[in-house]
């Protein structure tokens, strides 16, 4: 990265004048943050009391022996606090907001995850808390809005756009122009302007250290492959950092949808449908077309249907240090199943896109090798989108009774 936020062409900081003095004020507390010895220390500490970390590195020995070839490791991010790696970040950022003697933080979210992580760091240090959420996510994520409130955060609904993360990106950054003074936005993802990618990578990256010193202790060597699943890459980028100068092939894992063929998808790196583009104050690829217009984005999952990717992990796309495929939904969700059946874990349909790719080629790698898979989150979270998917005739009985109930 040069000093200006660019990773290679993708980045930088396109910033609205009111803004500027923000990001320089956000940027230097950063830089002095990180070059503080302490302030890891800090960070570690509230991790570790705080948060459940170290979070375990498993041997999934049935899918092992259920596949054949590699040994799978599944890194059990599912385990951290509020249920995801979402907590990582957001903690981190609040040890940078209380520097900044700020008393408001908002952010966005998709699959309500990095809001539920935020409202949780807002009661943490006693911050007012607003959160975003594309209506339409609002609805398909219930549960975790449900949780948002009750942990004293307002969510607002976006009801904008295509009335999803990007549309509630934008929205909170509305937000922040109107109230710069007392309020820092807690950017979920590694995207955006300068300092964010960077930042969010930094405090993911407690991920890949752990799993790095966790499969050495464990097997005396580093894995051949390490699978995330891709949105806008934060937990990619968490646990890619630990290996990024190791000898080990990085596999990053989009949403594909209902095929790269159909246009419902969110694959940016690897389909036909995104381009390099300026959107929401940083340069990636995006789904866009040829007038730079953002295109509507599918996926089973709604932690991945952003419509860009980080600029770090563009970069490294380029310079082939990662490689990107996708999973369809059906994948996903036959992926789950068989996790779930074979290992008794229960990993979120975002982080299922990983163990798809994962359990594709696995098979075709000798018993001598070794993947680890991150489990980015778990999937209690999701109970009503996989019942739907998976046709639950039982659920959708409950379902019914319950709405009976209710206008009873």
């Amino acid at each position: 990265m040069n000093k200006n936020g660019y990773y290679g062409q993708y980045g930088g900081a396109y910033l609205p004048e009111i803004l500027v003095s923000t990001f320089e004020e956000l940027t230097s507390a950063f830089e002095l943050a990180k070059a503080d010895p302490e302030f890891w220390n800090e960070y570690e500490e509230l991790m570790k009391t705080y948060s459940c970390r170290p979070t375990p590195l498993t041997l999934a020995e049935n899918l092992t022996a259920y596949l054949g070839g590699a040994r799978i490791y599944v890194k059990r991010e599912d385990l951290n606090h509020t249920g995801a790696h979402k907590a990582n970040n957001v903690m981190g950022q609040g040890l940078l907001v209380k520097r900044l003697g700020k008393k408001r933080v908002i952010a966005e979210t998709g699959a309500g995850q990095h809001g539920v992580a935020t409202a949780t760091m807002a009661a943490k240090f006693g911050f007012k808390c607003t959160i975003y959420m594309g209506a339409k996510d609002v609805d398909r994520q219930r549960p975790n809005v449900f949780w948002m409130k009750r942990l004293g955060a307002e969510v607002v609904p976006v009801n904008q756009g295509t009335k999803v993360l990007k549309d509630a990106i934008n929205e909170a950054f509305r937000d922040w122009v109107t109230n710069m003074d007392d309020t820092h936005y807690v950017l979920g993802t590694a995207c955006g302007p300068h300092p964010f990618p960077e930042m969010v990578s930094y405090f993911q990256s407690i991920i890949g250290q752990e799993a790095r010193e966790q499969i050495l202790a464990r097997e005396d060597r580093l894995p051949d492959r390490v699978y995330a699943c891709v949105g806008g890459g934060s937990n990619a980028m968490g646990i890619f950092s630990g290996f990024l100068d190791d000898p080990v092939e990085l596999v990053g894992v989009e949403a594909g949808g209902k095929g790269l063929q159909s246009g419902q998808h969110a694959s940016r790196l690897c389909s036909d449908d995104a381009s390099p583009g300026v959107a929401q104050g940083y340069k990636t690829w995006f789904l866009q077309n040829d007038e730079g217009q953002m295109k509507d984005t599918h996926s089973i999952a709604a932690g991945l249907d952003y419509v860009g990717v980080s600029p770090i992990l563009a970069e490294l796309h380029q310079q082939k240090r990662v490689r990107f495929s996708a999973a369809t939904d059906k994948e996903v969700l036959d992926a789950m199943e068989l996790t779930m059946k074979k290992e008794g874990l229960i990993p979120a349909l975002e982080s299922a896109h990983a163990f798809a790719k994962a359990f594709e080629e696995a098979p075709q790698m000798s018993p001598g090798e070794l993947i680890i898979i991150n489990q980015s989150g778990r999937g209690d979270k999701d109970i009503f989108t996989i019942a739907d998917a998976f046709e639950d005739p039982e659920w959708k009985a409950f379902i019914r009774e319950k709405a009976e109930r209710y206008h009873a």
